[in-house]
């Protein structure tokens, strides 16, 4: 087992862990960014991103991230293949262990590892993953403008992009699979009251059907008269939540009861002195690229000032002796 002191660690990449980097590299703090799992995080399962300031024509999610970090590693952040495993955030300087192999001891350490979005686990929904299928409408429902489109989900989230898909969309499915919703009595009336919202009750998804160019419907069924039909559609979204990747920090620091990461209002700080939270790992509410983007950045800023503050003390503690 190899042993590495490093001044500032960032877990995970995406928007989040890249913008840190940049921004942590560029104050000469010497960030080491480990990529996680999934190198680029979930931008790079999807085709086109429209909404990220400064790409006016789109860009390719996997390319935009290939850009954050070749700027990321332009100012010097150590870029590196690797997942981390095991922490340890009972004394101060900070440890991670990288593939269970490899420990490291940081002076501050960012957490960008995000938040993977749940599917049902149908093979059809791999099959036409952006192809007509998405986990987030805000994020590609423009592309289905004009088209009929379905959301599965009973919850605030699958009611909130519902509601924002009614908008461009003539006609939105909302698949429940029991005989009311979870989503808060508020977001049920906008459901409601919405005329081109179709609520289908105790219904589940059987098969997404489609061909070549992508989704042209789904095949769903009543889960109490077990009876089936086949609706056209262009669009599928799948709203039925999201897991955050936090697990190996559940011993140490405060989340939610999803395990979102909790931080103090206004800061990237969570509990434990020197660890700070950004991007989709510790939002619940936004999951966005540009959102994800700027608390990157808080991270590293809010590291970058508690490193000059522990490097005051130390240099006043020795003047004082």
């Amino acid at each position: 087992m190899s042993n590495e002191n490093i001044k500032v660690l960032i877990i995970g990449s995406g928007p989040a862990g890249y913008t840190a980097a940049i921004y942590a590299s560029r104050a000469g703090l010497n960030p080491v960014l480990y990529t996680g799992g999934e190198p680029g995080g979930q931008l790079t399962t999807t085709n086109d991103v429209e909404n990220y300031p400064g790409y006016p024509e789109g860009i390719n999610g996997p390319q935009m991230m290939i850009d954050f970090q070749k700027q990321a590693e332009r100012f010097g952040t150590d870029v590196r293949f690797g997942l981390a495993t095991k922490v340890d955030f009972s004394s101060y300087p900070l440890k991670v262990w990288v593939d269970d192999t490899h420990e490291i001891t940081a002076e501050a350490v960012i957490i960008s590892t995000g938040a993977s979005a749940k599917y049902l686990g149908l093979p059809s929904e791999q099959k036409f993953m952006n192809k007509g299928v998405s986990a987030c409408a805000v994020c590609d429902g423009f592309f289905y403008k004009g088209q009929e489109v379905a959301v599965v989900g009973g919850g605030d989230t699958a009611a909130e992009e519902a509601t924002y898909l009614a908008n461009i969309c003539p006609k939105v499915y909302l698949l429940v699979r029991r005989g009311e919703m979870r989503a808060s009595t508020i977001m049920q009336e906008r459901v409601k009251k919405t005329k081109n919202i179709e609520i289908l009750w105790h219904t589940e998804t059987d098969e997404i059907l489609g061909d070549e160019s992508g989704v042209t419907g789904m095949r769903v069924f009543n889960n109490q008269t077990k009876e089936k039909k086949e609706i056209d559609i262009s669009g599928f979204f799948v709203a039925i939540g999201h897991q955050p990747n936090t697990d190996i920090f559940k011993d140490w620091l405060d989340m939610d009861e999803v395990g979102y990461l909790k931080v103090q209002a206004g800061s990237s700080k969570t509990n434990v002195e020197g660890v700070f939270a950004t991007g989709d790992a510790a939002d619940r509410v936004y999951r966005q690229a540009v959102t994800a983007a700027g608390t990157g950045c808080m991270g590293a800023l809010d590291a970058e000032r508690f490193l000059a503050a522990k490097e005051f003390s130390v240099s006043s503690k020795s003047e004082n002796t």
